[in-house]
This record gives structure tokens, sequence and C-alpha cells, in this order.
């Protein structure tokens, strides 16, 4: 009888522990899961608003000017466009995020789900194999500068990046058929990240695959790429001792390897390490699991953050991107303090033709003929304002005006004497 009641008693000790551990369990997860919830509405709405907010005018610059401005497209211009054109398309869809993720919201329209998951997920790996690209075109420019490889032709560039959009969408198209399961098994009502997604495909195996084939390999690809420049470089510089290297090439594609290496890398491992915390044969605490799913989180920016580093490299890589953008500025900035200034009066609008202040001013039919000049060249008198130029007789040359007068293209040597006595007075 005392044997039945200490073993009753060592039950009824043994429930309320079990019932006190649970209880604490729970108390347990459910400030886990409020941390979860914070991070998804402060810290990942405010991240994607500010990423739109610095990433957007960049890109959409850079878009601009190749389209507008940019008049001899090179193989450099086509990759950068195309990445240009890849960050934004994803970061247009940052504020939609951001708004539901500061409403604690899910997104409740099922193709926006699945096309935002998607535009992600193809820019995130279409991007690191366009900077491969890049890289590949650095290397074989300094290799062969008069540009006679064919993977420097435009042709081959437009080539090299329809595969790789194949390429890209071909790794993600699996991740559609997934988004769909799993918005059928929740009833068309949540839709889940990449990590949380519920399916029939083996998704860690997905993961790891994806992981692969667009990070590792490309990442590979960026260094090895980083190292022949190096190399290449180091040779040249044996050959011309007494010359400086240009070496600006091999730090912009170290540091494309680096970017990628920081952002890239803890998003696919603590990704991998989420998906693999789900799996049946890996017991973990419910805890523990909010816990990594909060870390990934942190990442998830962290790795989007290309994005808006990208356009910075647009003024290293791109070939006279940074000198075209300028001028074109120069010009509208020009252009716009011509308004500003009085217009020419009707005498002398009838004796001075109207001319486009531009860096490129072109030799037009002879106006004047001064008593000083016995060559036969004119010179627009001063006081015509912005429009001052310098005529010849010969309208098939022309004068090339920059902010440096060494930099100067002269019609004729009279016309020379001419100029710099007019920026001597001036």
């Amino acid at each position: 009888m005392n044997c039945l009641c200490k073993r009753h008693s060592a039950g009824n000790q043994f429930l309320h522990s079990t019932a006190f551990e649970e209880q604490f369990s729970n108390k347990q997860g459910l400030h886990c899961e409020e941390l979860h919830k914070a991070l998804e509405r402060y810290y990942l709405s405010s991240t994607y608003g500010i990423e739109f907010c610095i990433g957007f005018p960049g890109n959409l610059l850079v878009v601009l000017v190749y389209l507008f401005w940019l008049q001899e497209w090179q193989s450099c211009n086509i990759y950068l466009f195309n990445l240009a054109i890849s960050n934004l398309i994803f970061i247009c869809t940052l504020p939609r995020l951001s708004y539901l993720y500061a409403r604690d919201q899910t997104e409740t329209m099922p193709y926006a789900c699945v096309i935002n998951r998607y535009v992600l997920y193809v820019n995130l790996y279409s991007s690191i194999l366009f900077m491969v690209w890049l890289s590949m075109d650095r290397f074989l420019l300094i290799k062969y500068p008069l540009r006679n490889h064919y993977l420097l032709r435009v042709k081959t560039a437009l080539i090299v990046t329809g595969l790789s959009w194949l390429a890209v969408n071909v790794e993600v198209a699996p991740m559609i058929a997934l988004m769909v399961q799993d918005l059928q098994n929740g009833n068309w009502s949540r839709c889940n990240d990449f990590a949380s997604l519920k399916g029939n495909v083996n998704l860690l195996g997905y993961s790891l695959g994806l992981t692969l084939t667009g990070y590792i390999l490309p990442l590979f690809a960026l260094c090895g790429f980083s190292y022949k420049i190096a190399h290449l470089l180091h040779i040249q510089e044996r050959a011309l001792q007494h010359r400086k290297s240009y070496r600006r090439p091999l730090r912009v594609v170290a540091t494309a390897a680096v970017m990628f290496l920081v952002l890239y890398s803890p998003y696919h491992v603590l990704r991998n390490i989420r998906i693999a915390s789900e799996q049946r044969w890996l017991w973990i605490e419910p805890c523990t699991k909010v816990y990594i799913e909060s870390v990934y989180i942190l990442t998830r920016p962290v790795a989007f953050l290309h994005s808006v580093i990208c356009p910075v490299f647009y003024f290293f890589m791109g070939d006279k991107f940074k000198e075209l953008l300028s001028v074109n500025v120069r010009k509208l900035v020009n252009k716009r303090q011509q308004q500003k200034e009085p217009s020419l009066t009707a005498s002398n609008k009838q004796r001075i033709p109207q001319i486009m202040w531009t860096d490129k001013l072109y030799c037009l039919p002879q106006l004047y003929k001064p008593s000083n000049d016995p060559v036969g060249n004119s010179v627009v008198p001063s006081e015509f304002g912005v429009s001052e130029s310098i005529y010849t007789e010969d309208p098939s040359q022309k004068i090339n005006l920059s902010s440096e007068l060494e930099n100067i293209m002269y019609c004729t040597k009279s016309t020379a004497f001419v100029l710099v006595q007019y920026l001597q007075t001036n």
C-alpha cells in the first residue's frame, strides 16, 4: 500500500513537472514568436523601405543614361544595362513588401505572391552572374586592348546575356511549383518565404543546389578573374618597368567579389540551416527554430543590399559612363543658364545664327572679316554673350571646346591665335 502511495505521489510529481515544463515552454515559445514578429514588422519594413529609396534613383539613372545618351554600345555596357534592369525590377517590389510587413499582413493575392518571390530570386542570382561577365570583360579588355577578341563584341555580349537570363530562370523555375503547393496547403491565404515553403519537392536539396549553382560557382569565377587580372597586371608591370600600371579593374573586380561574399554568404548559410531545422529527421526545440528564423530574417535585407551598392560599380566599370553623365548634366545646366539670360536683339539675330552651346561647336561660313585677321577667319564680337564662337570658311571642320585650354581643337592657325586672345581677355 505504501509503495502504491509512493508511486502515485511520484506520478503526480512527474505530471506536475511535465505540466510546468510545457507551460514554461509555451511562455518561452510565445516570447520567441513575439521576437520573430517584431523583426518582420520593424526591421524588414524599414530596411526594405530604405533600400528602395536609395537603390531606385541610382538604378533608374543608369537605365536612363544608357537609353538616351549612350550612342556607341560596347560589351561592358550590355552587361551593366542588364544588371541595372534586374536591380530596378527587383527594387520596385520592395515598397509592397515594406507595406505588408509594417502592417503585419501577408500577401493575399496568389499571383502577386508568386511574382514577387520569383522576381526576388531571379535578381539575386542574375546580379552575381552579370558581375561575372563584367569581370570577364575587364580581363579580356586588359589582355586585348584593341577589342579583337570575339567575347568583346556586342553581338556576343547579347547572346551571353540572353543565355544568362535563360539559365537563371531555369534555376528559379522549380520555386514556382513549390510556392503554388504551399499556397494550396495554406488555403491561398498566406505567402511564405522560400525557406518556409512546404511541398512535395525536397526543399533542402533544391536550396543546396541553388546555392551551389547560383552563388558558389559564380563567386569562384569572380575570384578567378580577380586572380587572372592581378597576374596579367603583374606581367605588364615587369615588362614596362618604369610605367605605372592601370590597376583600377583589379580593385573593382576584387571589390565585387568581396561584396558578394559578405552579403550573400550569411543569407545562404542561414537559409539552408532554417530549412534543415524544419526537417523531420532533425529534432530541434521550437524556440531554437524561432531563433534560427530570426537570424535568417536579419540576413535577408543584407543580401538584397547588392541592388543598392551596384550603381557604384557603374561609375568605375562602365566605359566612359562617368564622363557621359557629367557631360550631359553640364549641357543641361548650360541650357538652363541660357534660358535665364536676356534674349538677343532682333538686329543681332539677323547677323548671328542660333547656336546650341555644347562641348562641340561647328565652324560655320564666314560672317565677319576683322581688319586684324588677314587670313579671313571671323570672330563673333564679345557683346553677343553665350553664343560667342569662332568661324571659318570650312564647314567640315569642327572646334571641340572643353574646360581645359589644352584640349581645344582648332580650325586653322589664325583661328587658334584669335581664340587664345579671346580667352585671355575674358
